[in-house]
């Protein structure tokens, strides 16, 4: 099996309902978060792009389903892996599992795809993925690459 980037997480009591378990939109956001530790942590002039020049990531589709409840204070590892790397935009694959004693249950999976674009706000056009992403995500890729 391939590798995958993992962000570890402890839920917090503002992550659940008042039923007590985690609040869907949650996980999105894990995915956000992830996504971004990758960026600092293993390609970090394309976040300085993003952050200084005119590279947009933009979200085309986020989903996520679930199979297993979690509560506050359990521990969650987020995985994501390369799904799919065209020119132009790129689908990663999410899994969400839960850490207890030694064990790993998987709770939820989730995909994103995003969309590399360039220039202003008004007028943005697609752009091929940054040489130094396809790079990073490369040890993390579970299928095509285009």
């Amino acid at each position: 099996m391939s590798g995958y980037y993992e962000l570890r997480h402890r839920v917090g009591f503002e992550e659940t309902n008042f039923v007590g378990n985690v609040y869907y939109s949650h996980y999105l956001r894990w995915q956000g978060h992830c996504r971004e530790k990758f960026l600092l942590e293993q390609a970090p002039a394309v976040l300085a792009e993003i952050m200084h020049d005119d590279l947009k990531l933009f979200t085309l589709k986020v989903d996520c389903e679930f199979y297993a409840e979690i509560a506050a204070f359990d521990e969650l590892s987020v995985r994501m892996r390369l799904e799919e790397l065209t020119q132009t935009q790129i689908a990663f694959a999410f899994d969400y599992v839960k850490l207890q004693d030694g064990a790993e249950t998987l709770v939820a999976r989730g995909s994103q795809r995003i969309a590399c674009m360039r220039g202003p706000n008004n007028n943005t056009v697609p752009t091929r993925v940054p040489a130094q992403l396809r790079e990073a995500l490369a040890p993390f890729s579970t299928a095509q690459v285009a």
